[in-house]
């Protein structure tokens, strides 16, 4: 009979023998074991993604805390101007780089004193840099004038003039008030500098102006040679001007130095990166969006600058009221070789509107070669 209710599965525990039932209640225990790490497994997981999420939610929030004290401007993309049937060169993002002197970051009234187009290859991360000179004769709306007379009238202005001038599609642009870039040179640590005998005669006038306007006691370089700037002094020797070669030899010592803190700003640990910002942010405006500025530094390690240079390549001094101004000579092959060397686009055919541009300048200044 014990068989058989064995066979049929209804027999009482104490038909069992004990060794089958000591068995049993072992993996019973076995089993509860299992379950009971099961759930502490589970409760350890469920905490550690808490934990997780609420750290992701604290650092999106620092981070978007930090780029909230950059001053966005809004532009419309139909108020900027762009020559019928360009694109823009496949693979490029372009922005434009402006640095004002200006205490505040507000456009109005506000010069700049650089023009920097900033061509990032996004598939080899290579960039390349083109200092435009800021008193190049170009059209700006319906006359011609300085290009640096254009940004006062707001940056959408400023952008339709460089892409109808040089064939180009620009929409970004991002505006560095010159006072905080004494504070980034100095966070670098300074930057070591060949001052030669020329330029020391010119640098100490811009140390004096600098010092004053940004409250600092920087003191003068007396000697030529190479030597270890502080942001004043490197700043000083950025804006010279009045050496041989003028405002091209100006914008290419604006190039050195920043070539020279950029490769310094990739080496930096995350703690002085966020230093910097703290600095540099509030005195930054753009039109880029907060996302895409955060995708273009994630990336900034790897960018490489390989080459800069000052535009136009070739420029004759005019002076039709007593002004001077720097003509283009002649538009159509400047803009020629720059779409050369910012994209390799060999054998560029440039549009219409700068072929007729360029004609215009050739019959206002008599320039052709």
């Amino acid at each position: 009979m014990a068989k058989e209710r064995m066979r049929m599965g209804d027999m009482d525990e104490e038909d069992i023998p004990k060794s089958l039932r000591n068995n049993n209640n072992g993996k019973k225990k076995k089993r509860k074991k299992k379950k009971s790490k099961a759930r502490i497994i589970l409760r350890i997981l469920l905490v550690l993604f808490i934990i997780i999420v609420i750290l992701v939610g604290v650092a999106i929030g620092f981070i978007y805390s930090k780029f909230g004290k950059i001053e966005n401007i809004k532009i419309d993309k139909n108020e900027i101007e762009v020559n019928e049937g360009i694109k823009g060169a496949t693979g490029f993002r372009n922005i434009v780089l402006y640095g004002v002197d200006s205490r505040k970051n507000s456009y109005e009234g506000t010069l700049s004193d650089t023009i920097m187009i900033v061509a990032i290859n996004q598939d080899n991360k290579k960039v390349k840099i083109a200092s435009v000179y800021r008193d190049s004769y170009l059209k700006i709306g319906k006359s011609f004038d300085k290009i640096t007379h254009a940004y006062s009238k707001g940056p959408a202005t400023s952008l339709s003039a460089l892409n109808t001038n040089l064939d180009l599609n620009l929409s970004e642009f991002v505006t560095v008030n010159f006072a905080v870039v004494v504070d980034v040179i100095n966070a670098v640590g300074g930057v070591d500098i060949d001052i030669t005998k020329e330029e020391t005669k010119y640098i100490n006038d811009y140390i004096n102006e600098i010092n004053e306007v940004t409250g600092h006691n920087s003191a003068h370089v007396t000697t030529p040679g190479k030597q270890h700037l502080d942001g004043v002094q490197a700043l000083g020797y950025s804006r010279i001007r009045y050496t041989s070669g003028g405002d091209y030899k100006r914008t290419e010592r604006q190039r050195e130095v920043l070539n020279l803190v950029f490769d310094k700003v990739k080496k930096m640990n995350v703690w002085q990166l966020n230093s910097l910002a703290d600095k540099i942010l509030p005195a930054v405006s753009t039109n880029i969006s907060t996302n895409d500025i955060i995708g273009l530094l994630t990336q900034v390690a790897s960018y490489d600058i390989e080459e800069t240079t000052g535009w136009p390549y070739n420029i004759r001094g005019y002076q039709p009221h007593g002004v001077w101004y720097g003509a283009p000579v002649n538009l159509a092959e400047n803009v020629k070789k720059l779409h050369e060397f910012l994209f390799d686009e060999q054998d560029y055919q440039v549009s219409s509107t700068v072929q007729s541009i360029s004609n215009a300048l050739i019959k206002e200044t008599g320039y052709s070669k």
